[in-house]
């Protein structure tokens, strides 16, 4: 960062800091998530906001080789006691926290100490791809899902079922957490944050809650934010709030499903086209892109070895590498929207969960498309009904060790990430697959649903 856009900063801190300070905010919490997709965090005072938008937060590289359990790895570039980043607060992404009281947050991009943009930065790396997309005319909007198990603070299994145990998607399970539920909607609605949905999902304890697109890189800093406001309105009430892939064996598990729409200009390229289902061929070839890079985007938008307990076939998780329009069993689903409805045509990528950074999804599936459009590739026929009933479809990665080798063989992502940033995932990746090497299924879920 050069210095006159840190005095701009730093000018525009000073404003944002008497507001706050106005408002009863009295300490900013700066946040950026790490390769195995933990939330870190860095706090200033208020009053120091100022400083912190001119000189930044220090902070060590290491972290984005620590592994879920806080260990840590090396890599190629990355790991060790060395060395020191800056941590740069968005502030146009500065937002009071309704359900901490006197906090606010904002998400940082991460500077070299001589103001070098960092490597291996997530979110700088998104706002990259984005660019590239944006070189071409094309704008991408996004969204992700937040699912999530509500259980009492000593955590599932400690006898008695959890809080909202009534039917799948079943109102019964509303009315039982209708004031927790109310109240996440209120916490959300005062940050500015529009809902579009929120409602009961399979699995005992758990829901659901998806908000409005956005670009790229402000799609990624809302599943922050709302993860986040969930968990503190789920401490509030008394409850846990847990992300993990998988919270108990046997159980449908937590996605964080993807949503996107590719625009130029503005028009949704998603419809009113020749292609399949209706879409341009300039849609049709990006998402064909994605859909030949799935098996390698695995590894960051399923990272951890718990993701692969939930990716069963048979139980909507998305685990073949097909497509199909509005197949919840398929790895990519197109949802063509109600004919006369627009900009709701897009598709969903239903493989990731809450494991993954969501920066380093968002900028890896801009890039696995964009070399789809190069490549003038193209979709195969669609899937309906359940792949896993035969056809002969391609299961996605069904090991992490499988979803790391594709990773590690992709030249798209290779190039897209530059090898600082691709090294230090794949170094997280073969850690933790060493880390919870021989864990049984009871185990894995025990010790990764909390930590994201």
């Amino acid at each position: 960062m050069q210095r006159p856009e840190r005095e701009r900063a730093e000018s525009a801190a000073r404003q944002e800091a008497a507001r706050l300070t106005a408002l009863g905010v009295q300490a900013v919490a700066l946040t950026w998530v790490d390769n195995a997709g933990i939330t870190r965090v860095k706090a200033v005072p208020t009053a120091r906001l100022a400083h912190a938008a001119r000189w930044g937060v220090g902070m060590s590289p290491v972290f984005d080789v620590y592994l879920t359990d806080d260990s840590s790895v090396t890599s190629p570039h990355i790991g060790g006691p060395d060395g020191d980043l800056r941590l740069f607060p968005d502030l146009d992404r500065l937002t009071v926290l309704a359900a901490q009281r006197g906090w606010a947050w904002a998400p940082v991009d991460r500077f070299e100490q001589d103001g070098r943009p960092y490597a291996a930065c997530q979110r700088r790396f998104a706002r990259r791809m984005a660019a590239r997309a944006a070189e071409r005319g094309l704008r991408l909007r996004m969204g992700f899902e937040t699912e999530w198990v509500v259980a009492g603070r000593a955590g599932p299994g400690s006898g008695g079922p959890p809080p909202g145990a009534g039917p799948a998607y079943g109102m019964a399970r509303v009315v039982e957490l209708s004031d927790y539920l109310r109240d996440v909607l209120d916490a959300l609605t005062a940050q500015r944050v529009e809902v579009l949905q929120l409602h009961p999902e399979y699995t005992p304890g758990q829901f659901e809650v998806s908000v409005a697109p956005a670009d790229p890189v402000g799609a990624a800093d809302l599943a922050v934010l709302v993860r986040e406001t969930v968990r503190a309105v789920s401490l509030a009430h008394g409850f846990d709030a847990l992300f993990g892939p998988v919270v108990a064996p046997d159980t449908v598990g937590n996605g964080a499903h993807l949503h996107l729409s590719l625009l130029r200009e503005e028009r949704d390229l998603c419809r009113g086209g020749d292609g399949p289902c209706g879409m341009t061929a300039e849609c049709a070839a990006f998402l064909a892109g994605v859909l030949r890079e799935l098996p390698a985007l695995l590894a960051l938008g399923a990272p951890s070895p718990a993701s692969h307990l939930r990716l069963r076939p048979s139980h909507w998780a998305g685990a073949y590498a097909c497509w199909g329009p509005e197949n919840r069993e398929a790895a990519l689903r197109f949802v063509p929207g109600p004919p006369e409805a627009e900009d709701q045509a897009n598709a969903e990528v239903k493989c990731f969960d809450g494991a993954a950074n969501p920066y380093l999804v968002t900028g890896a599936v801009i890039a696995a498309g964009l070399a789809g459009i190069a490549a003038g590739a193209t979709l195969p026929p669609p899937v309906a009904g359940d792949p896993a009933l035969g056809g002969g479809h391609e299961r996605l990665p069904d090991s992490p060790a499988a979803a790391l080798d594709r990773f590690t063989r992709s030249e798209v992502l290779r190039e897209a990430l530059g090898d600082p940033l691709f090294g230090a995932v794949a170094a997280v990746r073969r850690g933790e697959i060493e880390r919870y090497e021989g864990a049984t299924a009871e185990e894995l879920p025990a010790a990764t649903r909390g930590r994201y």
